[in-house]
């Protein structure tokens, strides 16, 4: 490796060097403070060789790795997302008994393993990368051993988790068994020199859809979200909701441009299929969701079958366009996930998960900070202007428009509409007067000031969406 390569690999190197240097630390002496500040300083120094690691790029940095624009944007976004949550976990995790030091280093090991996924240009980056994401977050689901639930949550995922991994092997075998590469290029290449649909790829592409819709938890690979979402520590959540599935969505958009997996029609057919169901399942199954935790479980299926329409238009009309609408969609639910399980998590007690909705009755006017906070979160995950998540749902619209894909576009519009009316009814539970509950004081200074950033970004986002529109751009102008 030259040195130009070695910068490029600088954020995940660095990445992986906290996670020993952490290690090291609670090996010595645990101190909570010390862990969670090391992590910290370690995200935020990736962060900042990223801009450093811009310049060299794009840049095939080993023969699995590729590092260009698109995978340095993703990764940017996993990092401060994972700081995020990092904030989180420190306010939910400093009252609660027992060690937690390990809990940063699977946060590390988490966001190393999505930083390798985003930047892969190889089935075994790929599948490597999506173990060491899966297997830390198997152990953060079930982080509090003397609680039923989170291990009951972790032993659902890792089983599932197991039987996806399963479906990944195999496609990467047939795929490999008939075009001899494991490269996405080189199978991009055999692709395009063939007239006729191979059986061989289109059924292991299949097999690597089923195991990547476990991961992303589309319909109908999504019986465990609602289950896992309840039983996880509501930080991890976030994690689970956002920053996973970023760094899954944005390999499978990168390995269908490069592998031309587009050129088989039957797979948007069978995609468009899966972003109904998860569309409309989502939907009608959040309706019925007492619990905050599952209706936002069941909400994150339908905002990934929104995505998943944007994705099929880039076999419809052009690559730049998907590229574009997932890539603003994206941060958009990134923020309005992240901050919604924020709320819950800032709310939560060592005894009691702020999941119940009736917990939330008269949060108007018991803390209006954080119901103003969620109320914004929840517009935004409706699509209401002046939020991130309307620039978003907008440009599914004109995705699904341009690719003339009106049975989905209709779905998408039945969705909102069910979507809008269970984010309402946790706003009006807000809004009602209620007689006083034990709420915990307001000393989480941490998860305070990240919810004040988050509610920043996206309203800023929503008025002024210009300046992550032009970087898009230009990411995509990059890959073309």
């Amino acid at each position: 490796m030259n040195i130009n390569q070695i910068i490029a690999l600088a954020p995940i190197i660095i990445l992986a060097a906290t996670a020993v240097a952490v290690m090291l630390s609670i090996a010595v002496r645990r101190h909570f403070v010390l862990a969670f500040g090391i992590a910290a300083a370690g995200i935020i120094m990736s962060l900042w060789t990223l801009g450093i690691a811009w310049q060299e790029s794009p840049i095939q940095a080993t023969l699995l790795m590729l590092v260009d624009a698109y995978s340095l944007f993703y990764m940017a976004l996993l990092l401060s997302g994972g700081l995020a949550v990092l904030g989180f976990c420190y306010d939910y995790f400093k009252d609660r008994e027992g060690e937690h030091e390990e809990l940063p280093l699977l946060l590390l090991t988490a966001l190393l393993g999505g930083s390798v996924l985003v930047c892969s240009s190889h089935f075994a980056t790929f599948f490597i990368g999506l173990e060491i994401l899966s297997i830390s977050l198997i152990v953060l689901i079930g982080y509090p051993l003397n609680q039923a639930r989170p291990l009951e949550a972790a032993v659902k995922y890792l089983v599932l988790s197991g039987v996806s991994s399963a479906f990944l092997l195999m496609g990467m075998a047939l795929i490999y068994a008939q075009c001899g590469e494991l490269n996405f290029n080189g199978i991009g290449g055999y692709i395009t020199s063939r007239d006729n649909i191979n059986a061989m790829i289109l059924s292991g592409t299949l097999l690597i859809v089923a195991g990547l819709g476990f991961k992303l938890s589309l319909a109908p690979f999504h019986l465990w979200t609602p289950d896992v979402y309840e039983g996880a520590p509501a930080p991890v959540t976030a994690f689970i909701a956002a920053v996973s599935k970023c760094a899954v969505f944005a390999l499978l958009l990168r390995y269908f441009l490069s592998s031309y997996s587009y050129d088989y029609t039957p797979l948007l057919t069978v995609f468009s299929v899966i972003a109904g169901l998860s569309i409309l399942g989502g939907n009608l199954l959040a309706l019925l969701q007492n619990n905050v935790k599952r209706l936002l479980a069941y909400s994150s299926i339908a905002h990934m079958g929104y995505l998943l329409v944007a994705f099929i238009a880039g076999g419809s009309i052009s690559s730049a366009l998907a590229v574009e609408s997932v890539s603003f969609y994206l941060p958009a639910y990134f923020i309005t996930t992240i901050g919604a399980f924020g709320v819950i998590s800032v709310l939560s007690t060592p005894q009691t998960e702020a999941d119940d909705i009736a917990f939330y009755r008269g949060l108007f006017w018991r803390r209006p900070w954080l119901a103003a906070v969620f109320t914004l979160m929840l517009l935004s995950l409706a699509g209401i202007p002046l939020t991130a998540g309307f620039i978003g749902k907008f440009y599914l619209f004109t995705s699904a428009a341009e690719g003339r894909l009106w049975g989905l576009l209709s779905a998408i519009i039945v969705g909102s509409g069910l979507g809008l009316y269970y984010y309402l009814r946790i706003i009006v539970v807000m809004s009602m007067n209620a007689e006083a509950q034990v709420i915990k004081p307001a000393q989480d200074w941490i998860s305070t000031a990240t919810l004040a950033v988050l509610a920043g970004l996206l309203v800023w986002l929503g008025i002024y969406p210009s300046f992550l529109i032009n970087v898009i751009q230009s990411i995509v102008y990059a890959m073309e």
